[in-house]
């Protein structure tokens, strides 16, 4: 696999713009709510899905090897933070995005919506999944399902959901430019 200079730029710089998304955040008792899924989604919708999911593995791998650019920190012990999986999540999201869109005729609201809203479910799949594990068999503290739906999914769905409005409405509007500028492949090419 060669990528060509201009995909490693891409996914670098998404990658860069996840961790600063880590870093925009609103702090809440277990699960801060940061725009790391705003850049996650323009990944897979921007890069595609093989990109967009490099530029994911990339932001994971950085920071379980040390460098502190997720939301709590970074380094391999991460593994083990009850918000790891929404990490796992952006990965998958990116990709499933992305494999939604890049072969989409039509830019249109309903047509970018679905797939950020298939990509947001796998984050709180993930996310939510991975929470109620660690803190059940890792921490040893009982959490029930319905408790980690209030702490890991509740609070933050409402934010999830206009911000998927705002990342379909605004992909309706760039998509087809960086199309037409070649940025973006077009399913035509």
């Amino acid at each position: 696999m060669r990528l060509k200079t201009r995909e490693v730029t891409l996914i670098s710089m998404f990658t860069a713009l996840t961790a600063i998304g880590a870093f925009i955040k609103i702090p809440t008792p277990v699960v801060p709510f940061t725009l790391q899924f705003l850049f996650c989604a323009y990944a897979g919708i921007f890069l595609g899905a093989k990109h967009g999911l490099y530029s994911q593995l990339l932001y994971v791998g950085i920071g379980l090897v040390g460098i502190p650019i997720f939301a709590n920190g970074g380094g391999p012990a991460y593994l083990l933070q009850p918000t790891f999986g929404y990490l796992i999540g952006f990965i998958m999201c990116a990709f499933i995005i992305g494999k939604r869109t890049e072969s989409l005729e039509e830019i249109s609201f309903l047509n970018v919506l679905t797939p950020v809203l298939t990509g947001l479910f796998f984050v709180y799949l993930i996310g939510v999944s991975y929470l109620y594990m660690i803190v059940n068999l890792y921490v040893g503290r009982q959490m029930s399902v319905v408790e980690a739906l209030m702490v890991g999914f509740m609070p933050y769905i409402a934010p999830d959901l206009i911000l998927s409005g705002v990342i379909a409405f605004t992909a309706v509007t760039v998509v087809p430019v960086l199309r037409r500028s070649g940025l973006v492949k077009s399913i035509k090419q």
